[in-house]
């Protein structure tokens, strides 16, 4: 069985399904945006069900199609419904213009966006704009979603919240932040990147009852990481296993004030199971990291090279996976450390300051992991952070063509992929990891 709500589409890609259900599968348009409307307000009832009066807000397109199938639905419920609409009903056409006719015929009416109207209700149903904007909000749609933000009411976003680009999770200008976002047919990928994440609030998916064999053979843009992607990484131990089996870690790191961050990348390690941790670090740390963690076994390196190398050495040919970065620097020791680590033929992982070490180099290797936050993302590819963050898949693609192997791009939404593979969404995290060694424990 396909796992739908694993499938992140961008919105180009969420059209076609909508066109392949309506003329591969049958299904005609207005069906579909009915069941939406009824998907949306069973949601909201079960989210809000103290909300007795409910102001829709519609737009000129489908989303607002959907918004009128909302308020009729939740007029026949029962609910105290006020319907404000932002462009002309006799201007819509096709299924809006249907689900508006079909609202009228219900007994409804619809005013004129008046932002006194918002002290009149419970909870705010934002149906203004949909996954097609292309351009920052302006006019009467921007001083709608202002006043939406400014009313300190629940607000629930029908497919998207309005102003949000479904696609890079930029904000167009003024997008509204929703508490609940209900969604229809593919879950949107701007919806876990960019600002996304700060203005979809609790995210509920329904997929109409389109059969997935119908829109099968259009492949996502992401795949959600889950609990059950974890598991099939983390198979069960025998009871005769012993720590010999599960690995030997080399940690490298801890320059002269910052030994910590080694340490925590070490102590993180002994956690995640791994049976054996060195870590190698200055000269001048390894007491602090021994008193800190008597697990850990460590050892000073003086340099890479020469007399003084040899400890590396036999620490380099007892490890199995090589872990560096944590508290590395950037001076002559560690750019010495970083060279003679780069060559060697275990898997590795580059954090921290071995990445900003990395850039400009014309190094590309296929046994590494790369795993940046935005801001060494884009010393990597020489530009700016800000790059980098409006189109993160794009500069994923483009870690992993300059330097090989496995990039994962560190944010909330964090994307992990080699080249050519369908890159995994991690959508979990909260900003209680947002503090200093946070990283160090990741890598």
């Amino acid at each position: 069985m396909v796992n739908i709500d694993k499938r992140v589409y961008t919105p180009a890609m969420v059209r076609e399904m909508d066109r392949t259900a309506i003329e591969d599968a049958g299904i005609e348009g207005y069906t579909l945006m009915c069941r939406a409307g009824t998907a949306a307000c069973a949601d909201i009832a079960d989210r809000f069900p103290r909300a007795r009066r409910w102001l829709v807000a519609c737009g000129a397109g489908n989303n607002g199609g959907d918004g009128y199938v909302v308020a009729r639905l939740a007029h026949a419920a029962g609910i105290e419904v006020t319907t404000v609409a932002l462009t002309d009903p006799q201007q819509l056409r096709g299924d809006a213009q249907r689900a508006w006719h079909d609202f009228q015929v219900a007994g409804g009416h619809a005013v004129p966006f008046d932002p006194g109207l918002l002290a009149t209700a419970d909870l705010i149903v934002d149906g203004l704009l949909g996954t097609g904007i292309d351009r920052p909000v302006s006019g009467a749609y921007r001083d709608a979603i202002e006043a939406i933000g400014r009313a300190s009411l629940p607000v629930v976003a029908i497919d998207v919240p309005s102003g949000l680009n479904a696609e890079t999770g930029a904000v167009m200008g003024s997008a509204v932040s929703a508490e609940l976002t209900v969604t229809f047919v593919g879950l949107k990928q701007g919806f876990y990147l960019g600002a996304g994440p700060d203005h979809v609030g609790v995210i509920r998916f329904h997929d109409l009852e389109i059969p997935f064999a119908a829109v099968a053979g259009i492949e996502p843009s992401l795949r959600r990481f889950k609990a059950d992607d974890l598991a099939a990484l983390l198979p069960p131990r025998h009871a005769t296993d012993h720590k010999g089996c599960f690995g030997h870690v080399l940690i490298i790191g801890g320059n002269r004030g910052m030994v910590g961050a080694a340490r925590l990348a070490g102590e993180a390690a002994l956690r995640s199971g791994a049976g054996l941790v060195s870590v190698a670090v200055h000269p001048d740390g390894v007491a602090l990291v021994a008193a800190g963690r008597a697990e850990l076994m460590v050892t000073g390196v003086s340099s890479a090279t020469g007399r003084d190398s040899s400890g590396l050495d036999q620490l380099i040919e007892r490890a199995s996976v090589i872990a560096v970065g944590p508290g590395l620097g950037q001076d002559d020791w560690s750019r010495g450390l970083l060279e003679r680590i780069i060559s060697t033929p275990q898997p590795k992982v580059l954090d921290a300051d071995a990445l900003n070490l990395l850039a400009g180099t014309a190094t590309h290797r296929d046994e590494w992991i790369l795993t940046p936050h935005p801001g060494e993302a884009a010393v990597l590819l020489g530009c700016a952070t800000a790059d980098v963050q409006a189109d993160r898949p794009g500069a994923l693609r483009e870690l992993n063509s300059r330097y090989g192997g496995v990039s994962i791009l560190k944010g909330h939404g964090s994307l992990i992929a080699a080249a050519g593979e369908l890159p995994f969404l991690i959508d979990h995290g909260n900003p209680g990891m947002a503090t200093a060694g946070m990283g160090d424990v990741l890598t």
